[in-house]
């Protein structure tokens, strides 16, 4: 079996997992190892069913078309539950040759190499006492090399530490977002939003609007459809620089930050300027659901013209988010706190969210990035006016 592209411009992958082992009769289409890519994690189906031999091991990076395991198809499907197959011995019992055991030392018993046990000397350090990353737990010349010893008096508590490879996604997450901050000229804008209006509606008609669509009415909506009214009003921000030229779109795909198995993940929620509240709720569960179920293809994440993320979930009070290249804009939704606030003199306890426009400065002006902030704010704080037009029952399609 040959690596399948899994999207434009990726050439490499990595084999993050095996989900069968080495001698296992497969079944055709069955799923038989994750692999990242620089952009998801996706399941590699077996071509065939029969008997599989790895060609690769997990972590190797591999390129697209290369052969990473061989299935042997003339292989019978072993009976019962024993999913190895049947092999007939050539020798007899009696002919089977004498097997010696050697017992293979690993970091355990201090088992390093020469490099490693002359540095490790040098600084005073036991092998013993470092987890080796070489093959059976040896402890490699890398490893003595970024040894610290102990310092000061021991107080008897844990100190261990532990070293895993870092996935193909998560590498180039990090890459993305070092880049982002060394080639735009990010700035962030803030403002705050009293949620009254959106938790009295949601209050009054989240049940008869879970009873009629299957979805429940989370905020979700409420910031898409705020956002999408905002892009049209200024367009800058619904913009991207492609060489020396500013593409701007007539279309919002909004892109959703979601929180997956291997990370996190941003699918888009595609032309949401023609959705309504049911059909961006609908939309966020589809996509959250699949992320989760680590089903999202590169396809759903890319494309995106505009970013939502919401750090609120994990009790974000306030954060600068980074641009999601090569978009220019992004809005950060925080945690919703009652605070005390000034209402025509008086003092009143309101539910307050923070929320956070980072854009890049190139292409949006101060103006327009303080401007897009504050029409999403109108709209939240004025949602049956603004995003519902004084008919609310007709907006949730009740």
């Amino acid at each position: 079996m040959k690596v399948p592209s899994p999207g434009e411009s990726i050439t490499e992958v990595e084999i993050a997992t095996w989900l069968v082992e080495e001698g296992d009769y497969v079944e055709k289409d069955q799923a038989i190892a994750e692999v990242d890519s620089d952009k998801a994690t996706l399941e590699l189906p077996a071509e065939a069913s029969g008997i599989i031999t790895f060609k690769a091991e997990e972590g190797d990076a591999v390129e697209v078309g290369a052969v990473v395991c061989l299935i042997d198809t003339s292989a019978v499907k072993p009976k019962g539950d024993d999913p190895k197959a049947e092999v007939k011995a050539e020798t007899s019992i009696a002919e089977a040759p004498k097997v010696t055991v050697v017992e293979t030392k690993t970091y355990v018993s201090g088992s390093a190499s020469p490099a490693a046990k002359k540095i490790l000397g040098e600084k005073g350090i036991d092998a013993s006492s470092i987890s080796g990353t070489g093959k059976a737990g040896r402890v490699t010349k890398e490893d003595a090399v970024n040894a610290v010893p102990s310092m000061g008096t021991p107080t008897g508590g844990g100190r261990g530490t532990s070293r895993s490879k870092m996935s193909m996604l998560r590498r180039k997450v990090a890459e993305r977002l070092v880049e982002v901050k060394n080639t735009t000229a990010m700035l962030t804008t803030f403002n705050e939003v009293d949620m009254s209006p959106i938790f009295a509606l949601r209050k009054e008609y989240k049940e008869t609007f879970k009873a009629k669509h299957g979805v429940g009415l989370g905020f979700m909506s409420f910031f898409t459809l705020a956002i999408v009214r905002a892009l049209k009003m200024y367009p800058a921000v619904n913009s991207m620089i492609d060489g020396k030229e500013m593409l701007t779109y007539d279309f919002c795909d909004i892109s959703i930050a979601v929180s997956g198995p291997k990370g996190l993940m941003v699918p888009v929620i595609r032309n949401a300027e023609s959705l309504s509240f049911r059909g961006v709720e609908s939309e966020v569960k589809r996509l959250a659901l699949r992320a989760r179920d680590g089903q999202i293809t590169v396809d759903e994440m890319t494309g995106g013209t505009f970013t939502i993320t919401n750090g609120g979930v994990f009790g974000s009070m306030l954060s600068t988010p980074i641009i999601n290249p090569p978009q220019s804009g992004i809005l950060g939704m925080h945690n919703i706190v009652e605070r005390p606030m000034a209402v025509n003199g008086e003092v009143v306890i309101l539910p307050i969210m923070y929320v956070a426009l980072s854009y890049d400065h190139r292409i949006i002006d101060g103006k327009e990035s303080v401007g897009f902030l504050v029409a999403v704010k109108e709209a939240l704080e004025n949602p049956i006016e603004i995003l519902m037009n004084n008919d609310v029952k007709k907006a949730l399609e009740l």
